[in-house]
């Protein structure tokens, strides 16, 4: 039963030669890959509003243009940059993957612990906003925001980017090209209003009457920080090239460069109608619903750009699923991430990192109780390093390889890294204290568990490395005695197909012992008297337990007697385990058995081998 939901939930296993058929166009790829960025239109020019007319008195909001269009500059500058890192490193992997060629092993694990933290966040923010969006046009639901986010997150994102890139892209295309029509149909319906019939604001902003100290530009910056969350996932692309179908670079070049111009016009036309209709920050309303409602009322259309926007901002959360999974393998391969996270599971898909984002990114909802204005805190600290580490790279890139024109691409790179470093130093100042300090503390620890990685799997592969000089080493050494220990708790068709392996492997000098552990001295004897009519060419072994204690007094034996063994004899413990046909079952059995196994994984000259038995009913 269990077997047939894991097959209906993820599907059946695709054969490795199925991996060229998994590869995307660009068409589907553009949802894909940059839900993120396009969904941040739903809530990154709020962000900018609540700090800007959080203090009317100031008069900021009047700046709400020159902050938006900030941010598109810098958006095409970084849009650009990423073209030259895909055209220069075609392989994927992103910033990961160009600093560990061109700056070193610090510079690329510092852009990959940034990209790690940034991608989680993605998720976080990106499922809160979607609830967020949803409990604007059904307040009813806002108690249970949290039991939502945890559900979209395990219930839909997890279980469809398990059943493999190609199921996933299907699934979610459309919902982000409805989100897009959705979102023009605004922009295009309110400049219709504004320009055509002419409607005209019914209040005017506060402008700005005080000229500007330091803490009218702190708020500046930090508004500008806060937009610049917009901006996240537009390395996406550069992370999952491999991804994409032939000829790969060229694909996931153009779908950069439309991802950077639709996004830039939705950023503009939305950012011009709040600015118009002079909307301002509501609590318990997204900003983007009060934009919807000035144009269209709140009718039909009303809640089918409330349910597309929704829709979207849970899709963006999936830009992580196909960024992060890829960029582990590359580090796994490497080395510095767990090995496993670069093994692709039976859907072709790398489910053990969509696992662990998952799980990541569910304690984070947790822990800031699904609150995007918290969690926004930590945005764009680690996506904006590793956009200055990657622009670096590209520095070094154009300068080492001397291509045609070379001087203008390094004009180009260096010009996007000091900008986006600038950005980096400007969220740090304005948000530190605000969660900004989390993310500062994050990036160096991951960075240090990816060396502390590292160097366990160098240490692995000395310690492993069979050299001819090694193999004649171990030849050398004259074998001794195999001493095998038979645990029994009572003489079972278990323990006789344990006892039948101990004589099929024993040699002429080697000795078999049935060991006892009895917590009741009669009983004990009975067992005894038992074994040895069954067995009487084996001796038994009787361990009292006045404590009752079944692991304990078995490995003191043991130890007893590696110390009166040869050197070069050998323990052996089999254990008899039975396997019972429903997994439920084991549950009412008790597991010495791994428990022993478990406690003499610290032996080196003890083996422990399991002896099945398995239960037909």
């Amino acid at each position: 039963m269990f077997k047939t939901l894991y097959r209906m939930m993820i599907g059946k296993p695709l054969d490795s030669h199925e991996a060229e058929g998994e590869r995307i166009p660009k068409w589907k790829a553009l949802p894909i890959f940059s839900s993120d960025a396009l969904s941040s239109v739903g809530y990154g020019p709020e962000q900018i509003a609540l700090v800007l007319a959080a203090v009317p008195a100031l008069g900021l909001y009047s700046y709400f243009g020159a902050v938006v269009i900030a941010i598109i500059i810098l958006l095409g500058v970084v849009a650009l940059s990423y073209s030259q890192v895909i055209k220069a490193n075609p392989g994927g992997g992103g910033s990961y993957a160009i600093a560990m060629k061109y700056l070193g092993v610090y510079p690329a694990l510092t852009a990959g612990a940034a990209l790690f933290s940034d991608y989680i966040l993605t998720v976080a923010v990106s499922i809160c906003s979607g609830t967020a969006a949803l409990t604007s046009a059904f307040p009813i639901l806002a108690p249970y925001h949290i039991y939502v986010d945890l559900f979209v997150l395990v219930g839909v994102l997890m279980i469809f980017n398990l059943r493999g890139v190609k199921e996933a892209s299907t699934a979610f295309v459309w919902p982000t090209y409805i989100f897009l029509a959705a979102m023009f149909t605004t922009i295009l319906g309110g400049l219709y209003q504004v320009f055509i019939v002419g409607v005209m604001p019914q209040e005017a902003v506060v402008q700005s009457s005080e000229p500007l100290t330091g803490v009218t530009v702190l708020l500046l910056l930090r508004a500008f920080a806060n937009g610049c969350s917009s901006m996240t996932g537009v390395e996406a692309i550069a992370d999952g090239v491999p991804l994409f179908k032939a000829p790969q670079e060229r694909n996931a070049m153009i779908t950069t460069g439309i991802m950077a111009c639709i996004l830039a016009c939705m950023l503009g036309g939305i950012g011009y109608l709040f600015i118009y209709f002079h909307l301002l920050p509501i609590e318990g309303v997204t900003l983007m619903s009060v934009l919807v409602e000035e144009v269209f009322g709140r009718g039909v259309m009303f809640y089918f750009i409330q349910l597309a926007t929704m829709v979207i901002l849970y899709l963006a959360a999936n830009t992580a699923f196909n960024g992060l999974p890829p960029l582990l393998s590359f580090m796994a391969r490497d080395g510095y991430v767990p090995r496993y996270l670069g093994d692709r599971g039976e859907r072709l898909s790398f489910s053990n990192g969509i696992v662990l984002l998952t799980l990541a990114a569910a304690i984070l909802i947790v822990v800031f109780e699904g609150s995007v204005e918290h969690l926004i805190s930590l945005y764009a600290v680690g996506v904006f390093l590793s956009f200055t580490i990657a622009q670096s790279a590209m520095v070094m890139h154009w300068k080492t390889s001397k291509e045609k024109n070379w001087w203008i691409y390094v004009c180009i790179n260096g010009l996007g890294a000091v900008v986006t470093a600038c950005v980096v130093i400007i969220v740090l100042i304005t948000k530190f204290i605000y969660g900004a300090w989390i993310v500062c503390l994050l990036i160096p620890a991951l960075v240090y568990m990816y060396l502390k990685i590292h160097h366990h799997y160098e240490n692995v592969r000395e310690q492993l490395l069979l050299t001819p000089e090694a193999y004649q080493t171990y030849m050398k050494v004259e074998a001794g005695r195999n001493l095998i220990i038979i645990p029994v708790a009572s003489p079972t068709q278990a323990v006789a197909k344990a006892i039948y392996y101990a004589k099929a492997t024993l040699g002429p000098d080697d000795k078999i012992y049935a060991v006892h552990v009895c917590t009741d001295e009669i009983k004990g004897e009975k067992v005894k008297q038992l074994w040895q009519r069954l067995e009487p060419s084996i001796e038994m072994v009787l361990i009292p337990s006045p404590y009752r204690q079944l692991s304990s007094p078995l490995v003191t034996f043991i130890r007893r007697l590696r110390k009166a063994k040869s050197p070069n004899d050998v323990i052996t413990v089999l254990i008899p385990e039975f396997e019972t046909k429903k997994i439920w079952h084991r549950l009412l059995h008790n597991q010495s058995g791994m428990i022993l196994r478990a406690r003499m994984l610290n032996y080196v000259d003890v083996v422990v081998v399991t002896v099945p038995f398995k239960f037909t009913k």
